[in-house]
């Protein structure tokens, strides 16, 4: 691929929402990544986001599978609705590209499994975006956490907004402290529906190991607080802004009777981090991973949340 020798990364986008918008203004700040080409079935809204990111009219498909095939890029950041993810993944591992796909990676583990078994020989090819394991603030919250500031982890608790498309956040962070061995198992949990059958509200208790107690809440009818919170023998740790935190971000550390706020800076924002991660390990395959989330967390995480689901809907 063109992209990969040039040591850039060639993009194109199916699914012009505002994860795209945010995805197309973020690219413009990396120094590895291009937008090329953008695909949407709805032509005026396929116009405008082009005219606005500068694609050539050639660039512009408002079929996704030409934009697939297309020569022109190395890598689809797939922005489509939940239920379509799968079947898109699919044709791009046919089609040898790169794939960044948003959150959630599909709408039930089945689905998953599909492309879990299709990336099988390809799992450097794949990871899911949950955007903040890409932010500085990941490495500075488990860094005081192995210096033992706050002592051994007890509880963990995490809060935002329905399962299936934002309970992937407080799982993912739950995994963070996941270590191997261990497992994450599920307790208790209640929720509810809506009339169109979507879970609108739900909690859940975990346990990590043998030791850490997690606790998450996610709504759709309540405003809930976006935050993350962790208890240890000695200490606690508050995350203000866990989710989408911004170039100036912090954290609370509380203990042995003093508090204080560790700042993380950060020259790009959120996306702009993630995009540039993201194609820098499609370049080098060789680049230590992080805490991005690759195929196998994708399934893990999709595991967990289809059990929660389960569990209040019989």
């Amino acid at each position: 691929m063109n992209g990969l020798n040039d040591m850039i990364i060639k993009w194109g986008i199916v699914g012009l929402g505002n994860m795209a918008n945010a995805f197309a203004k973020a690219i413009s700040e990396t120094t590895n990544s291009k937008l090329i080409c953008v695909a949407s079935k709805s032509k005026p809204k396929l116009e405008l986001f082009a005219k606005n990111f500068d694609i050539a009219t050639s660039n512009r498909f408002s079929n996704y599978s030409e934009l697939i095939r297309s020569k022109e890029i190395d890598a689809v950041y797939i922005s489509t609705l939940n239920n379509t993810h799968v079947e898109l993944l699919l044709e791009c591992v046919k089609n040898n590209k790169k794939i960044l796909c948003e959150k959630p990676i599909a709408v039930s583990l089945d689905q998953a499994n599909l492309a879990y078994n299709a990336l099988e020989q390809k799992k450097d090819s794949f990871y899911e975006a949950i955007a903040y394991r890409y932010h500085p603030q990941i490495e500075s919250l488990l860094k005081i956490i192995k210096e033992g500031e706050i002592g051994e982890i007890k509880k963990i608790d995490s809060s935002f907004g329905a399962i299936l498309d934002v309970g992937c956040y407080p799982i993912s962070f739950f995994n963070l402290f996941n270590e191997q061995n261990k497992c994450m198992k599920l307790i208790k949990s209640k929720g509810s529906f809506s009339i169109t059958d979507v879970d609108d509200e739900a909690e859940a208790e975990f346990l990590i190991g043998n030791n850490i107690t997690a606790n998450c809440k996610v709504s759709f009818k309540e405003n809930l607080k976006n935050s993350c919170t962790i208890y240890g023998s000695k200490g606690i740790i508050n995350i203000p802004s866990p989710w989408l935190p911004s170039t100036k971000s912090y954290l609370e550390v509380s203990s042995n009777n003093s508090y204080y706020k560790d700042f993380t800076l950060s020259k790009k924002n959120i996306y702009t981090s993630q995009i540039e991660n993201v194609s820098n390990l499609f370049l080098d395959n060789k680049i230590k991973k992080t805490y991005q989330v690759d195929i196998d967390e994708s399934i893990e995480i999709m595991n967990i949340l289809d059990k929660w689901r389960e569990s209040f809907s019989k």
